[in-house]
């Protein structure tokens, strides 16, 4: 038996909350067992187990490709170069001071 890949890439609205994602997530899981098992054939627990493993990886390349998540992993390297940078400052703040770096430009 053969496994009907989903067609449709999943948009940034049906993946943006947990409630949505499960949602379309198991409708799109069972239209593809049902169109499976339109041949009167059983389907496996193993097949099953199969459809939803490859369900999830087209949810999660649908969550990192939208621009929300770009937004999100920006923001989130931004803190923490930032927060490294900090650090750094406070580490070596006695001596960039010597040096004449003061608090705020002018």
């Amino acid at each position: 038996m053969v496994q009907k890949k989903s067609e449709r890439p999943y948009s940034w609205e049906e993946v943006f909350s947990f409630d949505r994602l499960r949602r379309t997530m198991v409708g799109r899981v069972l239209e593809n067992m049902e169109t499976m098992v339109e041949g009167n054939e059983a389907i496996t627990p193993d097949q099953i187990s199969h459809i939803i493993t490859d369900e999830w990886e087209e949810v999660k390349r649908a969550v990192r490709s939208s621009p929300a998540a770009r937004e999100s992993f920006r923001k989130y390297l931004e803190k923490t170069v930032s927060e490294q940078v900090d650090g750094l400052i406070d580490q070596d703040r006695s001596e960039l001071e010597s040096l004449g770096v003061i608090e705020r430009g002018m």
